[in-house]
C-alpha cells in the first residue's frame, strides 16, 4: 500500500476490512447514480440512463465507480485533473465539456464536486450525464456535418456553476440561455448537483465510522486492482499484436473531395505490445484529424483501451485507477485521435471509439483468441430529432448485434463497445414527444452464420409528427461487423427516410409526418458455419433468426 509524497502514513488495512470498505465505496458511486436516475427530467437520463458517477480520491484517482458508460468513465480522470489546476474549494461544483479541457464531447456535461466532510478536500464526486441539447447549429447538438466545434454547441471549460455553497446563476443563464431545452437542462443539472451532494454525505458517513481508515481504503483499493490487473496482463503471452480499421467518412470529406464516398475511409492502426505485468498500445499510422466530426479526444481513445484491456482480462477487478496504471496510450499528436482544437469531436465520442475498440479488440484476439468475441455492431447508431424552436429534443442510441463468442453465440440487439444505455420504451417516448414509433423489432439473418452466430441487429422506425431536424451518425454501413475464426460478417446497417437510403452521417429538415428508420448491423459470426449444431440452426429457424 502506497503513501502520497508528503503524506502521512497510511493504516494497514487486513483484507477482510478493506472488501467492507472496497464494497462502501462502489455503493456511493452506485447511491449518486440512483440519484442522478431518478432525479433527472430527461428521458436520455431517466430512461436510458445516459449517464454514470465515479469517487476519486484527493490526488485524482478514480477509487470507484457505478458500472454506467464505459465511454464516460474512463475519460473522468482527464475531468477531475482539469478542476484541480483551477484552486476548488469546499462546497464549489465545477461544470465542463470542453472535450480539450476534461471533456468527452459537448453533449456530455459533467459536474466535479470537491468532497469535504470535514471541512479538509478528501476527494472528488463527478457525474457525467448526455443532455439531449447544448446548443449548436442542429437541435441535440450533433450535426453530422459540423466543421469545428463552435457548431456543435456551447463549450464550458470547467467553471463554478457552484462556489463555496452559493449557486452561480450568472453562469447557470449562460448556460441555459444558449440551449434549446432550458427547463429540462435545469432540471437535469440539479439532477447532478443531487448526486454529488450525496456522495459528500455517504462519505461524511463513512468517516464517521472508520475515521482513520478511509483516506487509507482509497490507496488501498487502488493497490489491489492494480496488482490484480498486473498479475492478469503478466498470464498473456508477450509479444507485439497489431490490427487496422477504418471509418467510413466523417460527412464531410466524402463531400468535399467529390470522390465516390465508398472510397472515402479514414484508417485507425493499433500495435500492442505486452512485455511482463505491462501493456503499451500505440496507434502509429492513424490518420491525421479530419475536416469532420469523427475525431476523437485523447481521453476517448484511452478510454476505449482501458475497457478493451478490462474485458481480455478480468471484469470482475473492481475498476479504478489502479486498472490503468499497468496501460499506456500512445497517440501521434494532431491525429484523429488525438485532435487540436477547434476540430470537431461529437462523433469521435460515439463513433470513433467503438472503432478503436474494434481495432484494439482485434489486435488481442491475436494474443488470446479464446477471450475474443467476433465483431460487434461497432456504432452507437445515434439517431437525433429535434424542433428548432426549442421544443423538444430527442436522442437515442439503437442497439444491435453482439458478436458470437468464441463457445457462445452472440446476443441479439443489446448496446455494444463503449456505450451501456437502455433504449427509450416506446412508451416513454411516445409521451415525452411528437414521435411514434411504427415498428421495433428483430432484423432476421443479420447475425453472421458461424459455429456460433452473431447476434441479431434491430429495427427501429419512427414517424415524426413535427416538423424537425434529423440527424444520423452511424457506422457499419459499408464494412461489416467482422466474423472471427471463419465466421461470417454480420449484416450492414442501413438508414431510411420515407424508404429512401440516406447517408451514414446526415442531418436534414424534414416536414410532419415523415418516418426515420435505422436498421442496426448484427453481429459477425465465430467459426467454421460447417461446424454449427444442428439443434441449433433449427432453434434459429423456428425463432425467426434466421428466414434462408
Amino acid at each position: 500500500m502506497s503513501d502520497a509524497p508528503g503524506s502521512s502514513p497510511r493504516t494497514e488495512i487486513d483484507a477482510v476490512t478493506l472488501e467492507i470498505l472496497r464494497n462502501q465505496l462502489e455503493s456511493v458511486a452506485e447511491e449518486m447514480g440512483q440519484v442522478l436516475i431518478n432525479g433527472s427530467y430527461s428521458p436520455n437520463i431517466k430512461e436510458r440512463q445516459d449517464c454514470s458517477t465515479a469517487l476519486f480520491d484527493a490526488e485524482g484517482r478514480m477509487v470507484a465507480q457505478a458500472e454506467h458508460i464505459p465511454v464516460h468513465l474512463g475519460a473522468m480522470p482527464e475531468a477531475v485533473d482539469a478542476v484541480r489546476e483551477r484552486d476548488p474549494r469546499p462546497g464549489d461544483v465545477f461544470v465542463l465539456n470542453d472535450p480539450f479541457d476534461g471533456g468527452t464531447h459537448l453533449p456530455d456535461v459533467t459536474l466535479v464536486s470537491p468532497l469535504a466532510p470535514d471541512g479538509e478536500i478528501l476527494g472528488y464526486a463527478v457525474s457525467r450525464a448526455h443532455h439531449a441539447d447544448v446548443g449548436g447549429s442542429t437541435p441535440g447538438s450533433m450535426p453530422a456535418g459540423s466543421r469545428e466545434i463552435y457548431q456543435e454547441g456551447l463549450r464550458l471549460p470547467p467553471v463554478r456553476l457552484v462556489a463555496e455553497g452559493e449557486p452561480n446563476e450568472d453562469v447557470r443563464s449562460i448556460l441555459l440561455a444558449n440551449v434549446r431545452t432550458p427547463d429540462e437542462r435545469r432540471a437535469d443539472l440539479r439532477a447532478q448537483i443531487a448526486a454529488n451532494e450525496r456522495a459528500e454525505a455517504r462519505l461524511g458517513e463513512l468517516l464517521e465510522e472508520h475515521p482513520d481508515l478511509v483516506p487509507s481504503a482509497f490507496d488501498a483499493v487502488v493497490d489491489y486492482s492494480r496488482q490484480r490487473i498486473a498479475a492478469e496482463i503478466e498470464a498473456l503471452p508477450d509479444g507485439t499484436y497489431a490490427a487496422s480499421d477504418a471509418l467510413e467518412g466523417d460527412g464531410v470529406l466524402e463531400h468535399a473531395s467529390g470522390a465516390d464516398p465508398a472510397d472515402v475511409s479514414i484508417p485507425i492502426e493499433a500495435t500492442v505490445t505486452i512485455d511482463g505485468d505491462r501493456i503499451v498500445v500505440d496507434f502509429e499510422g492513424t490518420a491525421d484529424q479530419v475536416p469532420g466530426n469523427v475525431n476523437a479526444p485523447l481521453a476517448v481513445a484511452k478510454s476505449a483501451v482501458y475497457f478493451v484491456v478490462r474485458c481480455v482480462t478480468d471484469p470482475e477487478i473492481p475498476p479504478n485507477q489502479g486498472c490503468y496504471d499497468p496501460v499506456t496510450v500512445r497517440v501521434p499528436e494532431g491525429s484523429l485521435l488525438d485532435p487540436r482544437p477547434p476540430a470537431a469531436v461529437v462523433g469521435g465520442n460515439v463513433e470513433t471509439s467503438q472503432r478503436v475498440t474494434d481495432v484494439v479488440l482485434a489486435a488481442f484476439a491475436e494474443a488470446v483468441p479464446d477471450r475474443v468475441p467476433a465483431g460487434g455492431q461497432g456504432t452507437m447508431n445515434n439517431l437525433i430529432v429535434g424542433s428548432r424552436t426549442g421544443s423538444f429534443t430527442y436522442y437515442e442510441t439503437v442497439a444491435g448485434g453482439f458478436g458470437a463468442r468464441p463457445s457462445k453465440d452472440g446476443m441479439d440487439g443489446v448496446q455494444v463497445g463503449m456505450t451501456n444505455t437502455l433504449n427509450t420504451p416506446v412508451e416513454a417516448l411516445e409521451a415525452a414527444y411528437p414521435l411514434r414509433v411504427e415498428r421495433y423489432s428483430f432484423r432476421p439473418d443479420s447475425g453472421g452464420d458461424g459455429r456460433f452466430r452473431g447476434g441479431l441487429g434491430l429495427e427501429r422506425s419512427v414517424t415524426v409528427e413535427a416538423d424537425a431536424t434529423v440527424s444520423l451518425l452511424t457506422e457499419r454501413r459499408r464494412t461489416p461487423p467482422a466474423g472471427l475464426a471463419g465466421g461470417e460478417d454480420g449484416a450492414l446497417g442501413r438508414n431510411l427516410i420515407d424508404g429512401e437510403p440516406v447517408a451514414a452521417k446526415t442531418s436534414v429538415d424534414v416536414d410532419a409526418g415523415t418516418t426515420v428508420t435505422v436498421l442496426t448491423p448484427g453481429g459477425g459470426g465465430h467459426g467454421d458455419p460447417d461446424e454449427r449444431d444442428p439443434e441449433a440452426r433449427e432453434r434459429d429457424r423456428a425463432d425467426g433468426k434466421v428466414t434462408r
